[in-house]
């Protein structure tokens, strides 16, 4: 009886250590997966920032044109006024004087 508890300890200890290095060894593997997911991940997000930022970058161009646009409109508006006020004399020195000459 004494060879079979000795047998039965010795398979019982190579077993634990066994499960202790299989366990390890999966341990290991996951740790690797679970890195180049992340990995994965951490490359996705910057590359969708890179997208965000282009995107940004655009808005920010066209909106630059589109305020060198209204200052340019904003200063034919100006002389656009200024030739309506002169003509507005003009027309009003013709009809003063039309009414003065009838």
């Amino acid at each position: 009886m004494t060879e079979i508890a000795a047998l039965t300890t010795v398979i019982g200890v190579v077993g634990g250590l066994a499960a202790i290095i299989f366990g390890y060894a999966t341990y290991k593997r996951n740790q690797k997966t679970d890195d180049s997911n992340e990995g994965k991940e951490t490359g996705t997000l910057f590359t969708e920032i890179g997208y965000i930022k282009s995107g940004i970058d655009d808005i920010k161009r066209k909106q630059d044109k589109q305020d060198e646009r209204l200052l340019r409109i904003s200063e034919r508006l100006t002389a656009v006024e200024a030739s309506s006020k002169q003509a507005h004399k003009r027309l009003d020195r013709l009809e003063h004087q039309n009414y003065s000459g009838e």
